[in-house]
């Protein structure tokens, strides 16, 4: 396979729960050094790690552990090449995933990795995390360092479409530690949908915004 094929696949090779053939074979491209598969998957990593801090705290098992650091190339002498703090977030989310079994996951967290492992997903990056927006699967926002609003007040997120007015894209609250996951399924037009946005806003939501976005993630090229 190459590695337009195997890109769909790196997401869920960072978790280890991608499948063969596509396993096997981004372990060959890894193994041999290919930069397009290295930058893929260590991307991946990162924004589980951006995911691994939104999810419940779990201790991993020593058997989990190898497994995860096998599946991103670290083993007895060998150098890891993926960031630390990345392999410890991804060991968390993981973690928390396995150790309570497949079939506990959330459905947020569920409809978060059918978005990342989406066909056709876009990824775009903000000062303080990233949007990904699959036509078919909806729209998963990923941030950091968003302090916890009043009790009053929530996050909402919006798709501004171009040249329309913003449509509500669902109401979030950020962790104690500033992390924030949040996901609006559904379709999406990527080609009239300008940017995807959040505000602060009543704790009811609001039909329009109502405050200066503090998140702007443009997807207009």
């Amino acid at each position: 396979m190459n590695c337009e094929e195997l890109r769909p696949h790196y997401d869920l090779y960072a978790l280890d729960l991608a499948e063969d053939p596509e396993a096997s074979e981004i372990r060959v491209h890894l193994n041999r050094g290919c930069e397009v598969c290295m930058a893929g998957v260590k991307r991946a990593l990162e924004t589980a790690a951006l995911i691994g801090a939104t999810a419940p705290e779990a201790q991993p098992s020593r058997n989990l552990r190898r497994r995860i650091l096998a599946s991103v190339g670290a083993g007895p002498g060998r150098l890891i090449w993926v960031p630390a703090f990345a392999v410890a977030a991804l060991l968390l989310l993981a973690a928390a995933f396995f150790v309570a079994g497949n079939r506990h996951r959330t459905e947020e967290q569920s409809a978060a990795f059918a978005i990342l492992s989406g066909p056709r997903t876009k990824e775009v990056s903000f000062g303080q995390g990233k949007v990904f927006v699959n036509p078919t699967r909806g729209v998963l926002l990923i941030a950091s360092n968003l302090p916890r609003t009043a009790a009053d007040k929530i996050y909402e997120m919006w798709i501004i479409p171009k040249g329309a007015k913003p449509v509500p894209a669902g109401l979030f609250q950020s962790q104690n530690d500033g992390s924030a996951m949040h996901v609006r399924p559904g379709t999406v037009d990527l080609a009239s949908t300008a940017a995807v946005a959040v505000t602060i806003e009543n704790e009811a939501g609001a039909d329009q915004p109502t405050t200066t976005p503090l998140i702007v993630a443009n997807l207009a090229p």
